[in-house]
């Protein structure tokens, strides 16, 4: 059993002091018993040669040093995993949201968790269709893979994160494929909109939800993206399933670590963000992936605003270094009344090349997707150009790239919220915006795909 102690020497915000004591490791968890046998949560942040700084869970108004008594259990956080957890909702410590009864865990795992040693790892290869065009054609989720969606605050990465929570799917194959979804320091309206989200397309059957509301304490905030991906962790190598994990927002997470940091008074950072950034949110996205021998894998999409939609902020600045690519939101799209206001541009999925192609989209897939790219990227540079000049100085052939801008963020990015689109729609949506383009200016598709799929009239 615990080892417990009466020598508590101050109690500052969050933070506990307890002296004189022996054998106590870091992160251990502890109970504090207070005088009226009300009990509370922490766990130990620092340790010195005698005494042990605890970072205590709840609310630490009405707690009192006098006759309060703290016992060490000699263990970490742990979440009670079984295959139960399919199809449950969650606060951030992982009991049950949804009014159902605690899980009776197969095992206990601790949430620390381990990154994935990287000789362990396997290259991901297979396609994840999200639904949504402007990622499965020119951004391609590999299985496997770590995409971060990069938004902005009032921009609908809400909607867009619960979209790929209900369409996500591995084509072809009939293997167990499940979501688990971690929120932290969300509203109580958008903790509302994603269990009702869930609940109305029958998503909610394969999926495990982690809420963290913004009220709830700073503490959980930092548990909440560990619960989540230990319960990955457990369906995906120990129950051989095939994993997306979403985690919104990370602006949050990194806002509640700065808080925690600046109450132990360490030295700031980039912007007041501890220097340990980098590392932390590496100990979560290094635990997704694929490992040779195994049959699971765990996809990760973080999403995470960017304070004044400035990609150069140090969490997005950071989360770019550790993941495979970004997908960016846009604001002037969204004000353009288009959705999703993914800018494809400046986005990018590094892992795309292995992900695409015969047997597993179509054959056609890579080649154009970089046609689509390069031709509005063309139409980009038109439109600002007609913005100076005029659109009287434009030639006919800058009309057409133009025209192709307009319609390639009409019809292509554009599509409903609960639209799902195959990939091999979102393909033929791209030919069919490539005859707006005469056939000589396609220099980046080969004459046979042209012949085979975007077919036209004379011209």
């Amino acid at each position: 059993m615990g080892r417990e102690y009466t020598t508590i020497k101050e109690l500052t915000g969050p933070l506990m002091l307890v002296e004189n004591v022996v054998d106590v490791g870091f992160e251990e968890l502890v109970e504090i018993e207070l005088s009226d046998g009300e009990r509370r949560r922490g766990r130990v942040l620092e340790i010195s040669s005698d005494a042990a700084l605890v970072q205590l869970f709840e609310r630490a108004t009405d707690l009192g040093v006098e006759g309060a008594r703290t016992k060490f259990l000699g263990r970490g956080i742990q979440l009670g995993v079984s295959e139960d957890i399919v199809g449950r909702v969650f606060d951030g410590w992982g009991k049950p949201r949804d009014g159902g009864e605690e899980i009776i865990p197969e095992k206990r795992l601790d949430i620390g968790g381990q990154p994935i040693n990287p000789d362990a790892r396997a290259y991901p290869r297979e396609f994840i269709e999200t639904g949504i065009s402007a990622i499965d054609g020119l951004n391609t989720l590999s299985r496997g893979q770590k995409l971060p969606i990069f938004s902005g605050s009032g921009l609908p990465h809400v909607q867009l994160a619960a979209q790929i929570a209900k369409q996500a799917k591995v084509l072809g194959k009939e293997e167990e494929f499940a979501v688990v979804f971690a929120a932290m320091g969300i509203t109580f309206e958008e903790g509302n909109f994603f269990i009702s989200s869930f609940e109305e397309s029958g998503a909610i059957e394969k999926a495990t939800l982690f809420l963290n509301l913004a009220d709830d304490p700073v503490i959980e905030r930092i548990a909440t993206p560990r619960m989540a991906l230990t319960c990955a962790e457990y369906l995906a190598f120990e129950k051989d399933m095939h994993i997306l994990v979403i985690l919104i927002d990370m602006t949050n997470y990194a806002e509640a670590l700065r808080e925690l940091s600046a109450a132990r008074r360490e030295v700031p950072g980039r912007r007041g963000y501890p220097g340990y950034l980098y590392t932390d949110l590496a100990t979560l996205y290094e635990r997704a992936g694929r490992i040779k021998g195994k049959k699971g894998s765990i996809t990760l999409i973080p999403i995470l605003t960017m304070p004044d939609d400035d990609k150069t902020h140090p969490i997005p600045d950071l989360t770019g270094y550790i993941t495979e690519g970004q997908i960016i939101l846009q604001r002037s799209l969204h004000q353009k009344g288009i959705y999703p206001p993914i800018n494809v541009l400046p986005s990018l999925s590094r892992l795309m090349d292995e992900a695409v192609g015969e047997g597993k989209t179509r054959e056609d897939h890579r080649e154009l997707s970089n046609q689509l790219y390069a031709t509005y990227a063309r139409g980009m540079e038109i439109r600002e150009l007609a913005l100076v000049m005029g659109e009287a100085t434009l030639s006919d052939m800058d009309k057409k790239y133009l025209k192709f801008a307009d319609e390639f963020e009409k019809n292509f990015v554009q599509q409903g919220e609960n639209e799902d689109r195959s990939v091999k729609e979102t393909l033929n949506i791209g030919w069919e915006l490539l005859k707006i383009i005469p056939k000589p200016e396609l220099k980046r598709v080969r004459d046979e795909w042209i012949e085979k799929y975007g077919k036209r009239k004379k011209e």
